[in-house]
C-alpha cells in the first residue's frame, strides 16, 4: 500500500473537517518546544545525549492508543521520521493514515533553504503546552493502564 503524504495544510483541514488526529512522532523534547495544537506525542526516537535512538515501545503505545481504522495524521520535524513512522503504521494495517510531509519545521534542501514551509511557518496553531491526556508519558501509562 502507498502512503499518502499531505502538506501541512491539507493535514490541518483533515484535523478540523474528517476527524483525524494528529500524532507528533518527534523526541518529547521537540514536542514541548511546539508542537501542532491538540496533537497526541508518541516518539518513533528518543533524543539521548549520544544522539537519536529507536523507541522500541513506538508501536505498542500507538496500537494501544489507537485502533486499526482511526484516522491518523502523522508529523515530524522535517518528513522523515513520520513518513518512516506511517509506513511501519500501514504496514500494521493501520488503514486512515496519512505522513504529514513537510514537518513542524519544514523540508530543507543541503544548503538549508526550505523547500516546503511546515506546519508552524505554514501559519497553523501551534501549542507549547500539551492536554495532559496527550503526552507521551500519559500515553505510556494508558497502554499500562
Amino acid at each position: 500500500m502507498t502512503v499518502k503524504r499531505v502538506s501541512p495544510k491539507e493535514a490541518d483541514a483533515l484535523v478540523k473537517e474528517d476527524g483525524y488526529v494528529y500524532v507528533d512522532v518527534r523526541s518529547v523534547p521537540e514536542f514541548d518546544a511546539g508542537h501542532a495544537a491538540g496533537a497526541y506525542n508518541i516518539p518513533l526516537m528518543h533524543a539521548t545525549p549520544s544522539g537519536m535512538r529507536p523507541n522500541g515501545e513506538f508501536m505498542p503505545v500507538i496500537t494501544a492508543v489507537f485502533s486499526k481504522d482511526s484516522k491518523l495524521v502523522i508529523g515530524c520535524r522535517s518528513g522523515n521520521r513520520s513518513l518512516r513512522a506511517t509506513e511501519a503504521l500501514v504496514a500494521a494495517g493501520f488503514e486512515h493514515v496519512v505522513d504529514q510531509r513537510a514537518g513542524h519545521g519544514g523540508v530543507r534542501d543541503a544548503f538549508g533553504q526550505v523547500q516546503e514551509a511546515g506546519w508552524e511557518s505554514a501559519g497553523l496553531e501551534v501549542a507549547t503546552e500539551a492536554h495532559p491526556d496527550r503526552t507521551y508519558e500519559a500515553l505510556v501509562a494508558r497502554r499500562d493502564g
